[in-house]
């Protein structure tokens, strides 16, 4: 049978999906990679982590399904954006880990470059905010504090690449160095509008343009993979960041359709269509362009913190055994006890960023029990939803009329139920919850000629729909008080 192979490099594990060309899925493989902490709000991967975990899991669902590479129709690739590597143009070898989205090292710099006087600028020519999140102050940083690095990169021995990059390079065996709108938009140096790599963004930060990769389409010809790699030189046809894939794969085409994705981050992300929006608190940034085709933008909302608080319940409380236990807790108790936890572990994203923002846990009483942070934790995702939702809405006028979820906490009903309630709209979960994967193999499809837009559109089938049961005057309060436990923990940190 031929089929669609989707590469999903995420922040603490990687997945190798098999679909047909109706967007079934036929197979999936999973690997987990170790995550480094060097120090208090920095957070590290080694790159060789990333490609051993990828393309051990590529080689997991050929094997677990049968499939031989020659029967693979194209690859598309979905990764964790902004997360930052540079390595030797000839040797592959990395000059650093990786350098991962939620780190906050750079927050001192970026507000240095605010002092300068240079948001305005970086916000008009990317749609972003100045943000350790991004990928440009990153590479400042790995510039600035490895040695040898600036010289390596002024004399273009060196290459930058988010991690869709790093996984083509490594597919291609090197001989391939490039990456998609949609990556390229997360970076601080490219400009959404002439989809260029800008000149002066770069000297701002800089970054010398001989370490930046080619950016190419989302969906059509970026690469071919190496036999020798592979086992077949199939065609690479497919490439975009995680949440403009999801975006993708639930099938919303059109500009006020939105989308969240529960992951170790939650991102709210509404298509605006073939025009750019800028509003406080959220950012704008590049959906995805089919090659011959104008680009789709989008407003997204980037929550640093969703299921990696669950995690973190987890591993650093051991108040649960196991994430998937978190629902079973939560439910124990009829509400959260006036219990709430923003989870500002890694600073907060949309609508505040601040990066001097802390995690805290409000309204704790002698009856609070586990459960009651369990539950605090999963409403948290749900409040934090819906204070991007409320800032997209602003920014656009649009009105959102319906969210579609995907993501691992997308199958937990609790959360999903609260989430509709909190947002006063109907929340919809699809038969297929791997949004990101799919998105991914059908924008590989499409950049392969085998697919296109208006029958993934048809496929797309609700598995769930959950809608409103809660009254108005709840929700308004249960949100008020949450914007207070959120005032509590900015600006925590002193600059």
């Amino acid at each position: 049978m031929k089929c669609l192979l989707a590469l999903d490099q995420g922040t603490t594990s990687s997945r190798s999906m098999l679909f047909d060309l109706e967007g079934k899925p036929l197979g999936s493989a999973q690997r987990e990679f170790p995550q480094h902490f060097p120090q208090p709000g920095w957070v590290e991967h080694n790159p060789n982590d990333i490609w051993e975990s990828q393309i051990g899991t590529v080689r997991d669902v050929l094997s677990q399904t049968g499939t031989k590479p020659d029967e693979l129709i194209a690859v598309g690739i979905t990764n964790q954006r902004e997360t930052t590597i540079i390595w030797d143009r000839k040797t592959g070898k990395p000059v650093h880990n990786a350098i991962v989205w939620q780190d906050r090292r750079t927050a001192a710099f970026c507000d240095e470059l605010k002092a300068r006087g240079l948001e305005e600028k970086f916000s008009k020519k990317t749609g972003l905010v100045l943000d350790p999140y991004f990928s440009g102050t990153k590479i400042a940083w790995l510039l600035k504090n490895v040695d040898g690095v600036a010289q390596r990169a002024k004399a273009g021995e060196l290459a930058f690449g988010t991690v869709d990059s790093w996984l083509i390079y490594n597919l291609t065996a090197g001989k391939t160095h490039v990456t998609d709108v949609s990556n390229a938009s997360r970076t601080l140096l490219f400009n959404i509008h002439t989809l260029q790599w800008d000149d002066e963004l770069l000297a701002d930060l800089g970054v010398p343009k001989s370490l930046l990769p080619e950016v190419k389409p989302s969906a059509g010809r970026l690469a071919v993979a190496d036999a020798q790699v592979l086992g077949a030189a199939a065609p690479i046809t497919g490439d975009a960041g995680d949440q403009q894939a999801a975006l993708f794969g639930q099938a919303c085409f059109q500009a006020g359709m939105a989308k969240n994705t529960y992951g170790t981050g939650a991102f709210v992300v509404m298509n605006t269509g073939t025009k750019s929006v800028n509003g406080p608190g959220v950012i704008s940034t590049l959906a995805w362009q089919i090659e011959g085709k104008p680009a789709q933008y989008a407003l997204e909302g980037s929550i640093f913190i969703a299921g990696a608080a669950v995690q973190w319940l987890r591993d650093g409380l051991g108040i649960i055994a196991s994430s998937g236990a978190v629902e079973a807790l939560a439910a124990s108790v009829p509400d959260n006890g006036g219990v709430y936890f923003v989870p500002a572990l890694a600073g907060l994203g949309a609508p505040h960023w601040d990066p001097y923002a802390r995690g805290a846990i409000v309204g704790i009483t002698r009856g609070t029990t586990k459960a009651h942070l369990a539950r605090a934790a999963l409403e948290a995702m749900a409040y934090q939803t819906k204070d991007a939702i409320e800032a997209m809405e602003s920014a656009s006028g649009l009105k959102l009329k319906e969210l579609r979820v995907d993501g691992g906490a997308s199958t937990d009903d609790l959360l999903m139920q609260f989430q509709c309630d909190i947002l006063g709209v109907p929340v919809l979960r699809p038969k297929v919850t791997e949004t990101t994967a799919l998105g991914a193999a059908y924008l590989a499809g499409i950049g392969a000629g085998a697919l296109d837009e208006s029958k993934i559109e048809q496929r797309w089938a609700v598995d769930k729909k959950f809608t409103p049961a809660m009254a108005s005057g709840a929700r308004d309060s249960l949100h008020k008080e949450w914007k207070r436990a959120v005032e509590r923990s900015l600006k925590w940190i002193e600059a």
